[in-house]
């Protein structure tokens, strides 16, 4: 059976303010039967003699209980005042009143049923609660039993007054008990309500979420661990949002990518088979082209999900993390001349010893400088350059305008990203070849940074730990 985290609240809650309740009760019993006395249980009802002769005299002449008074407060106050009058009737006798002042209010009268007829009788629940002991003495008239003499007694002595207190008091405590449970259900409810709304508007939007609903907010304002969660899931919907538009945006441009190199490739294959074109050298290194375009489109993804899982292989060895940097830029100078673009690069840092794979430094390298050769406008500038910081290998790759809008440096790395307005201008890519390049740097215990460029375009910094 599922139970709302709302009534679970409530029901903590509320018997959390009945076990305080109940420790307290557990007091009053331990204290009224502390010290336990062994003294004569009937004592005090051997002192009432003279009130059972003035009952069974009153019931003798009447015949029934008929001259007890009609209002319940009113017998209550008769009983204790016959009891006074019975005492004062026995002068050379020790009174019970003497002796125990708290008597009368601790006495009762029962009829044959024992229903109640007069004085203070102790409820059931009173008596359970308080551990009070009860003392009957039947009263007798012609041999026939007509009502009992009930006695209130606590086991020590000494608390009789709190006794007569309580079984004074036991209709008033029994309106406090109830105020008290129902003010504290209230308090629970409240408190339960405080709690459950923010969670239920939590659920609905968690709800909304899985409906692909990102757009989804929570006005929640709390200062406690609730709305701070809220915050939390409102930072997450943003997020999601962001990465399902990207998303959207990509499924878009690669599937944009995906057809140009299709395209040519399906031209050509038709040209062939319908004669208008021959299997030239030429011809073919061009289909070739769009072949390595659409296997880089495939392959970038598929090598993103691996490093993901921690099963892109790595081949860790300390090399010269330079010796990848420097063939990668000999393999693009015909790409830097097709692009009409002005190529520097520096000298070797002093040093470069790197605990990594080679490979994958030279795939990060290869990445990096696609991207400059595809966003930097002809004419431009692109420099590579490596630098020793304390125990780092900075290598740096940065290139001429356009530039990367500053809000958007923080983005790049991140899977689906792409730069708007100059630097995309429908130029390709998948946006998941920056985001696999760090991957692969982590995996170095390195890590890929973005900046402005002096040559006024972006600035990407390899940062990979030295040997020794």
């Amino acid at each position: 059976m599922k139970v709302s985290i709302g009534h679970r609240l409530f029901f903590a809650v509320l018997l959390s303010f009945l076990a305080v309740a109940a420790v307290g009760v557990e007091l009053v019993r331990w204290k009224l039967s502390d010290n336990f006395s062994q003294s004569a249980p009937n004592t005090e009802l051997e002192h009432v003699g003279g009130l059972v002769s003035t009952l069974s005299a009153q019931y003798r002449q009447h015949r029934d209980w008929s001259f007890l008074p009609v209002d319940t407060t009113a017998r209550e106050a008769w009983l204790r005042e016959a009891l006074l009058r019975s005492q004062q009737d026995q002068p050379g006798m020790p009174g019970a009143l003497s002796s125990s002042p708290s008597l009368a209010y601790r006495i009762g009268l029962l009829d044959p049923d024992r229903r109640y007829l007069a004085g203070a009788v102790a409820s059931p629940a009173l008596i359970a609660a308080a551990s009070i002991d009860t003392i009957q003495r039947p009263l007798v008239v012609d041999g026939r039993t007509v009502g009992y003499l009930v006695l209130a007694k606590s086991q020590n002595p000494d608390d009789e007054l709190a006794v007569a207190f309580l079984v004074e008091q036991q209709g008033n405590l029994f309106v406090i008990a109830l105020i008290g449970v129902l003010l504290s259900a209230l308090a629970a409810a409240l408190l339960a309500g405080h709690f459950r709304k923010p969670v239920r508007h939590l659920v609905e939007g968690a709800r909304r979420l899985g409906k692909s609903q990102f757009d989804t907010r929570l006005n929640i304002s709390r200062s406690d661990e609730l709305g701070e969660l809220a915050d939390t899931f409102n930072q997450l919907a943003a997020k999601l949002e962001d990465t399902e538009r990207s998303r959207q945006q990509w499924v878009a441009d690669t599937s944009h990518e995906l057809r140009t190199p299709l395209t040519v490739l399906r031209g050509q294959i038709e040209a062939l088979q319908d004669g208008i074109r021959t299997a030239t050298p030429e011809n073919i290194a061009l289909m070739l082209r769009q072949v390595l375009s659409l296997t880089k489109l495939v392959d970038e993804p598929h090598e993103l999900a691996r490093a993901d899982v921690g099963q892109l292989p790595y081949h860790m060895v300390a090399s010269d993390a330079w010796q990848p940097v420097q063939n990668v830029w000999d393999g693009f100078s015909e790409k830097f001349r097709l692009a009409g673009l002005t190529t520097t690069i520096g000298a070797p840092p002093t040093r470069s010893i790197v605990h990594c794979d080679v490979d994958r430094i030279g795939q990060v390298v290869t990445n990096l400088l696609e991207n400059s050769v595809r966003y930097t406008a002809t004419g431009g500038r692109i420099g590579v350059a490596g630098v020793v910081i304390g125990d780092e290998l900075h290598i740096v790759i940065e290139d001429s305008a356009p530039g990367v809008p500053a809000p958007s440096l923080d983005h790049l790395g991140e899977r689906f990203f792409r730069v708007e307005a100059s630097r995309n201008r429908q130029l390709g890519g998948a946006g998941l070849g920056l985001a696999l390049s760090r991957q692969i740097l982590e995996a170095h215990a390195g890590r890929l940074e973005f900046g402005p460029s002096p040559l006024g375009g972006l600035r990407a910094t390899i940062i990979l730990k030295l040997e020794g």
